[in-house]
């Protein structure tokens, strides 16, 4: 217990002129402060010191922000992988005794050369107390930052650093010195094949043995001192370029008569354009002829389906690698506006590159691939596969959209053909049904004159429309999709926007049962098609 005892105080003097004595209510106050202490449980004092020390001991130490800023100011983020190494740099200190920590409000600012500085110390230092030993320390690569700007300049810089590296090597690939033939191994290269890898250098005599069997492979002769590209109906004799002939790689027949297989010679038929995506090729149709019973074998249109190849006409003098047609549907489908002369002047920058001459049809390459088309339909007709359907909204469709696009027209002067339509009602409708369809929706029921106005501001749907009297016969499509973007259906208009168009789509695609039907003027179409339902 503590005690507490005042001793008699002697008199202060201030000043010499006014002295004061300790009264007896100072000593009554001290005498209460004495027994307050008395009454004080000192153990209960020690348990809530140590329960004190104790809380504050396990207490989490304060968070600190650390920001790293460019020399505008900006913050910059500090990518994940610096965040890892910090975070194992911290709990690798969490058995060293607590520190004093700077207010987590404060923000510390380090250079981004610090930065990097401290994590090659750190690396260094990691090294170290390993006992791996470094005789000079690699540079690092450098670390790429969240921040757009910052990895954008990183990428520039690294192909800026390669680039005299990539320049040099261009250059030492187009040096002509001797070469050695990788297939026998034995004479000077003097063709250079690009799809011939990676073995690309021939001799005269391996170069022929090759491409006799390979006439669409690119090549290159170093005759002239460096290399040119030649087309395929050349070859290299004494150094010099003399045409031959090469053939239409197709499939030959064993035997076309019953004499004996020796019997059988091979002689070139006529020239034709065989168009891949390297361009034009003027090659030679195999003949088989044999000198016995004087029996002949022409490659036909059958022959060529079933090497890949696809007829320009049915006496065809041009003939089409499929890849093409594969390839310009998938542009056109990835970039609608693509033109067809724009794909074929493509292809012919492709033919001058690899030193061949000769221009691509535009007309004979646009029936071609609609031919190519209409039998994959066929095809896949057989292979019960119905086309302009969404998987996604399959079986039961939530919401179809409806809406007009009058970019698609055609004037009245346009030339057209009498030749029927390859894909006739297939993803089009008919225009002879959907003007008996319309025809018979306005004798039926009694329309209001007017305009459709949607909102007071914008007008269209007009249902009096009458055929256009301007010079376009054609004045758009309307089309129906899915909520997926995919297209179900279309019609041409001749009318204008008119709620008998998308009425007639509504009631072509009722068998999907769509939930919704949208449109931009579903507020005028749904009374427009009450009054359908009560005629």
């Amino acid at each position: 217990m503590l005690r507490t005892s005042v001793p008699e105080l002697p008199s202060v003097v201030l000043g010499g002129s006014c002295s004061f004595r300790f009264t007896s209510e100072l000593e009554d106050l001290l005498q209460s402060s004495d027994d307050l202490v008395h009454k004080l449980d000192l153990q209960e004092v020690d348990d809530l010191v140590g329960g004190l020390q104790k809380e504050q001991a396990t207490a989490p130490l304060p968070k600190v922000k650390w920001k790293k800023r460019d020399s505008d100011g900006n913050v910059i983020r500090v990518p994940h992988s610096r965040r890892s190494q910090s975070n194992q740099a911290s709990c690798s200190q969490k058995s060293n005794p607590p520190v004093n920590v700077p207010d987590t409000s404060s923000e510390v600012v380090f250079a981004p050369e610090a930065i990097e500085g401290f994590l090659q110390d750190l690396q260094l230092s990691l090294c170290d107390a390993t006992g791996d030993e470094m005789e000079a320390p690699t540079p690092r690569p450098l670390v790429a930052s969240s921040n757009w700007s910052t990895r954008k300049t990183i990428f520039s810089e690294s192909w800026r650093a390669a680039r005299p590296q990539l320049v040099n090597t261009a250059v030492a690939r187009e040096n002509v010195e001797a070469h050695m033939c990788q297939q026998c191994s034995s004479n000077s290269a003097v063709v250079r094949c690009r799809d011939c890898r990676p073995r690309p250098f021939f001799c005269a005599d391996c170069d022929v043995s090759m491409h006799t069997r390979h006439p669409l492979h690119n090549r290159d002769g170093s005759t002239s001192g460096f290399f040119q590209p030649f087309p395929p109906t050349t070859y290299v004799l004494n150094r010099a370029l003399i045409p031959c002939m090469r053939y239409v790689p197709v499939e030959i027949p064993e035997k076309i008569c019953g004499c004996p297989t020796d019997s059988l010679r091979i002689k070139p038929g006529k020239s034709v354009a065989v168009i891949t995506m390297n361009g034009r090729h003027e090659l030679s149709m195999p003949e088989l002829a044999c000198s016995a019973c004087k029996a002949t074998w022409t490659a036909g249109v059958e022959e060529v389906l079933r090497c890949d190849y696809w007829p320009a006409t049915l006496h065809f003098a041009t003939i089409y690698e499929t890849d093409v047609f594969f390839s310009f549907e998938e542009l056109k489908m990835a970039a609608p506006g693509l033109s067809c002369q724009a794909f074929l002047k493509m292809l012919d920058q492709r033919t001058v590159r690899f030193g061949r001459t000769g221009k691509i049809s535009g007309d004979s390459f646009l029936k071609s691939f609609f031919e190519w088309e209409a039998v994959r339909y066929e095809l896949d007709s057989l292979c019960k596969e119905e086309p302009f359907t969404c998987r996604a909204c399959s079986p039961d469709m939530l919401a179809v959209s409806v809406d007009g696009n009058r970019k698609h027209y055609r004037f009245k002067n346009a030339a057209r053909s009498e030749e029927q339509a390859i894909f006739n009602d297939v993803f089009i409708a008919k225009d002879e049904d959907v003007t008996r369809f319309v025809n018979h929706v306005h004798s039926t029921t009694k329309h209001v004159s007017g305009r459709g106005v949607c909102g007071g501001e914008w007008s269209a749907a007009r249902e009096t429309s009458q055929k256009s009297a301007s010079k376009l016969d054609e004045e758009g499509l309307e089309l129906a999709v899915c909520r997926h973007g995919v297209l179900l259906c279309a019609l041409n208009m001749y009318r204008g926007e008119i709620f008998a168009y998308p009425l007639f789509l509504q009631e072509k695609l009722a068998s999907s049962s769509p939930t919704f039907f949208c449109m931009d003027l579903a507020c005028k179409y749904w009374p427009y098609l009450q009054k359908i339902i009560k005629s």
